[in-house]
This record gives C-alpha cells, sequence and structure tokens, in this order.
C-alpha cells in the first residue's frame, strides 16, 4: 500500500492494516503523512514486518532516516539501470545500444521511451522540476543562478581535479562574487540529492587519502546531459562516468589513485605523480581500472597503462576501451577489455 491510497486515513488504520496482513509494506512519499516520524517508529516495534520507506528529496533525504531512526534500519540505495539492465529491455540487434545509455542515461522510463524528444523532454522536465527544484525547496536557495552556473561547471568538467577553491576562482572570473565556503555548500547539497557523486584521491603507495582536490560524476548521464542541454557529448568522459557507475552498482568503494614515482631531468631528481582512474575495493579484493577510448597502437599503450605499471602490488589491472575487441592480456599481465563486455558480464573484474 501507499501514502496516495491511503494518505486520508489516520496512521493508526495503517498499523492496524500492518499487522492484519503480516507483510511487508511500501510507504511512498511517507513525508507527506502528518508526524510520520511518529508512524514509523510504531511500525518499527511489530514482529515481522517489513517496511519500506521512501520519499522527496526537498522534504526527506535518507540522511534524515538515518538520523532519526539510527540503529533501527538501513539505507538500500537504488541506482538508475545498470547497463546490462538497459540494454534488456533494447530492441535486438540494435548496435546503438551503448551510445543511447550514454546519452539518455539509465533513468527507467527514459530507458523506456522509444521516442527520443519524449526521452529528451522526460529527462528535462526530471531535471528541472525534481531534481533542481528539490535541491533550491529543500535548502531554501535564493539565488538559483549560481546553483546552475556550478551545476553547469560540474557537468562540463566530470571526471576533472577540482575543488571549492579552484571553482570559486572560476565564478570569480565571470564577475560572479562567491566564496569557496558557498561553494562547498552547495556541492554538499548535489550530492545529498544523489545528482553527483564526490570521489577522493587515494595515494595507491603512501596507503592514505588525500584531502583534494577531487573528481565530481553524475549518478545519471542523461541527468548530466540534460544539463547542458545534450551539447557536449563526449564519449570518453562520459565513458568514464559509466565504468565508475558500475562498479558503485557492483558494490564496490571506489576511488581516483594516484601513483608517485622518481624520474632523473637534467641531473636532478623530480618525483612524478601518475594517476589511476579507478581503485576499487570490496572486502579483501582490490582492483586497478583504467578507461581508455582506444588504444590504436604502442605508444597509446604504454601511455594508458603508464601508472598501472609502476604498481608494485598484485592486485589486478585492467584496462577498458571503448571498441568491442576481444580481451587480451599485454606483455605486463594487464587485462584489456571492451567497454561492452565489461559491463554485460557480471564476472568482468575477475576474468
Amino acid at each position: 500500500m501507499s501514502v496516495s491510497s491511503v494518505g486520508i486515513w489516520h496512521p493508526l488504520c495503517l498499523i492496524y492494516l500492518t499487522i492484519l496482513f503480516n507483510c511487508s509494506s511500501i510507504l511512498d512519499e511517507i513525508q507527506l503523512v502528518d508526524r510520520f516520524e511518529f508512524l514509523l517508529n510504531g511500525l518499527l516495534r511489530i514482529r515481522n514486518v517489513d517496511i519500506y520507506v521512501t520519499g522527496s528529496n526537498s522534504k526527506f533525504l535518507s540522511s534524515d532516516v538515518i538520523t532519526e531512526f539510527r540503529g533501527r534500519g538501513d539505507e538500500i540505495r537504488i541506482y538508475p539501470l545498470s547497463f546490462a539492465e538497459f540494454s534488456s529491455i533494447q530492441e535486438p540487434n540494435n548496435n546503438k545500444v551503448f551510445n543511447d545509455y550514454c546519452r539518455y542515461g539509465g533513468l527507467p522510463l527514459a530507458a523506456l521511451q522509444k521516442d527520443i524528444t519524449k526521452k529528451i523532454d522526460y529527462l528535462n522536465y526530471q531535471t528541472q522540476n525534481v531534481y533542481l527544484n528539490d535541491v533550491i525547496e529543500r535548502n531554501r536557495i535564493k539565488n538559483k543562478d549560481v546553483l546552475e552556473t556550478l551545476i553547469e561547471i560540474i557537468s562540463s568538467n566530470i571526471g576533472s581535479l577540482t575543488n571549492p577553491k579552484k571553482l570559486t576562482n572560476t565564478f570569480n572570473s565571470k564577475n560572479i562574487p562567491i566564496t569557496d565556503k558557498s561553494i562547498s555548500k552547495y556541492l554538499g547539497y548535489l550530492e545529498n540529492a544523489f545528482l553527483i557523486q564526490k570521489t577522493k584521491r587515494y595515494d595507491i603507495k603512501g596507503k592514505k587519502y588525500i584531502n583534494t582536490p577531487f573528481k565530481y560524476y553524475f549518478t545519471d548521464t542523461g541527468i548530466r546531459n540534460s544539463l547542458l542541454n545534450f551539447r557536449q557529448i563526449e564519449t570518453n568522459h562520459i565513458m568514464e562516468n559509466v565504468i565508475y557507475n558500475e562498479l558503485l552498482i557492483r558494490g564496490y568503494s571506489v576511488d581516483v589513485g594516484i601513483v608517485e614515482h622518481r624520474i632523473k631531468r637534467k641531473n636532478k631528481t623530480e618525483k612524478v605523480q601518475l594517476e589511476v582512474d579507478f581503485v576499487c575495493n570490496h572486502g579483501s579484493k582490490r582492483y586497478y581500472i583504467q578507461s581508455a577510448f582506444a588504444i590504436p597502437n604502442e605508444e597509446k599503450m604504454k601511455q594508458e597503462t603508464n601508472s598501472l605499471t609502476k604498481i608494485e602490488d598484485s592486485f589486478k589491472k585492467i584496462v577498458v576501451v571503448k571498441d568491442n575487441i576481444n580481451l587480451w592480456r599485454n606483455n605486463d599481465g594487464i587485462l584489456i577489455i571492451g567497454i561492452e563486455e565489461f559491463l554485460l558480464n557480471k564476472n568482468s573484474l575477475d576474468l
């Protein structure tokens, strides 16, 4: 049952019905029920009952649930469709499935639409009337233009290193006065609304996190593209975002890796930092993953694997490329795999 169907009833009626049916219940838009905290606390005291609660980001975030019901509930993170799920509902023999996934993302209603105009209209509606309005309403943001400019900057630079100070300088260059403290708050609002996700940098050799800068990726690439009016569809950057989301869907924690090593230049030794796109961990498992649009020659291979070959441990190293190739290993034992096989095979990390 949902609040939309029983919202006019007294909350005690919901409790009674739950006891009567002794089943799992889904309470959608629970924040519309007056004093819903007392309702949920009452339901939590009933044995053999599972309660699933959803709500609007403008009034009821998952962090509110964790705070209000600490120790008595769990957060279940629901992601947009994975590429495997998206592919399963597309027309057979469609060789543009991956490109469509990059462009329109994995929101189910967008994926089900056959008409491109309807896909775009749906995504634009979600972007403006759900995501942005929720963020503005909940956080009482008065300067909507600043928020939209920030989102546009982040959207245009997915996978690029940044921080509030750097973003503040970008605003100042546009003659928009704002402090890095305000930028930091706005970024937090966007994270809480599940619009973007922040990824920290991890020093692989030093085994420590680096506080700044960091990277941002979008939870759904369709929403990201809508924010830019479907301009700047750079497959190489969006592909990196897709890989990041896939790793999260599979349950991995994901960081951006750096590897320090020394090189000699003009009779002196310098420290150089090389980047590993993703360091993903799950329990005792770890994988190092590089996203590469293409590796047409040996020089490009060396460039894309340079950071991986500098890692001294024995965890698996993978390069994911855009082309649909037969997977193979280079002379350093690094696995080279096509993006579609990587996404469609749930065991691709262990091939």
